[in-house]
C-alpha cells in the first residue's frame, strides 16, 4: 500500500505521526489491515477459550499457557496485531462459552465434525486421530474399537469419538452378545488417566499426540495398544457463525504465517502435519 508523502507545509507534529505510522506498518507488515477487518469481543485483543489441561496441545507451564494450540494462537494474534488473552475453560463448555461470546475463538484440539459445524465455523490446521491406552502391566491389549465390547472406556467429556463408540456398541457389541461398551466420561484428560490407573476403567481413549505425551509422563506405567490411528480427524479453531469477518482475518493470518515459514516451523517442532483439503471436506461431511 503506497504511503502518501507529506507536503512541505505539513506541521512537524503531523510529520512525526506519519513517521510513527509508517514504522508501525513496516514492522507489522499486513497485520494492521487484518486487525481492522477483525472485530473482536475486546478491541485490540483476541480472546481464546482453551482447556489448559491437555498437553501437548494446551496446558500451563511456568504460569503461562503452553503447547501447540497456545503457540498457534499467539502466532495468529501477532499476524493480526492483536493481544492474545487465554481463558482456561473445561472442554465441554468451550463451544457454549464461545457462542455466548465469552471468547472469540476456541483453540483446544477441537475436532472438526459435521455436527459441530452446524453450530460453529472452523479454521482447520491439523490432522490427528485417537489411540487406546491401558496399564503397562495389563494383558488386555485392544488394537481397535472392536476390542472394546464389554469394557469400561474412560475418556474426556465431550470427545468426538463418544457417539461413535455408542454406535459400535449398539450395532456390533450388543447384537453379538459381547456386552456393551461402557463409556465413562471425565471433565479432564488427567482425570480419565487417574481412572485408568485406579482401574475404574479398563482402557482409556485419547487423542494420539496426547496419548504419546501421557505415556512419556507416566514413565511407561501405561502403554498404547492400538496399532493405527482410530477415527482420523481434522482439528480446527472454532469460530462463531456470526463472526464472518473474524473468520476471514484468521484464515488470512494463517496464510501469511504459512508463507513466512512460521507455521511450518511450528508443525515441525511438534511433529504434526497440516490437513489436506480432502481431509477437511471429509471431516465436514461434504
Amino acid at each position: 500500500m503506497p504511503v502518501s508523502t507529506p507536503s512541505p507545509r505539513t506541521p512537524p507534529r503531523a510529520l512525526r505521526r506519519a513517521a510513527t505510522t509508517l514504522l508501525a506498518i513496516l514492522a507489522l507488515g499486513a497485520a494492521p489491515f487484518l486487525a481492522s477487518a477483525a472485530p473482536t469481543i475486546q478491541p485490540g485483543k483476541l480472546t481464546i477459550g482453551s482447556d489448559l489441561t491437555y498437553p501437548p496441545y494446551a496446558y500451563m507451564q511456568d504460569g503461562k499457557p503452553a503447547g501447540f494450540d497456545a503457540e498457534f494462537s499467539r502466532m495468529l494474534a501477532q499476524q493480526m496485531a492483536l493481544e492474545p488473552v487465554f481463558l482456561d475453560t473445561r472442554f465441554p463448555d468451550l463451544i457454549l462459552g464461545m457462542r455466548a461470546h465469552r471468547f472469540d475463538i476456541v483453540a483446544s484440539a477441537l475436532y472438526v465434525t459435521p455436527e459441530r459445524h452446524k453450530l460453529i465455523n472452523y479454521v482447520p490446521y491439523l490432522t490427528t486421530g485417537s489411540s487406546l491406552l491401558v496399564l503397562a502391566s495389563d494383558s488386555y491389549a485392544p488394537r481397535d474399537v472392536d476390542a472394546l465390547c464389554g469394557k469400561r472406556v474412560g475418556t474426556i467429556k465431550g470427545a468426538s469419538w463418544t457417539p461413535k463408540l455408542a454406535k459400535v456398541s449398539a450395532e456390533q457389541c450388543v447384537p453379538g452378545k459381547r456386552g456393551p461398551i461402557q463409556v465413562r466420561e471425565y471433565p479432564t484428560s488427567p482425570e480419565a488417566l487417574m481412572a485408568l490407573k485406579s482401574k475404574a476403567v479398563d482402557v482409556m481413549m485419547e487423542d494420539a499426540a496426547v496419548s504419546h505425551e501421557l505415556v512419556e509422563q507416566s514413565a511407561n506405567a501405561i502403554k498404547i495398544t492400538s496399532t493405527k490411528l482410530i477415527y482420523p480427524i481434522v482439528i480446527g479453531l472454532g469460530v462463531n457463525k456470526d463472526a464472518a469477518e473474524l473468520l476471514d482475518a484468521l484464515n488470512a493470518a494463517l496464510k501469511a504465517a504459512t508463507a513466512s515459514g512460521a507455521y511450518p516451523a511450528l508443525l515441525k517442532k511438534y511433529g504434526l502435519q497440516a490437513p489436506e483439503a480432502a481431509d477437511v471436506q471429509a471431516a465436514l461431511g461434504r
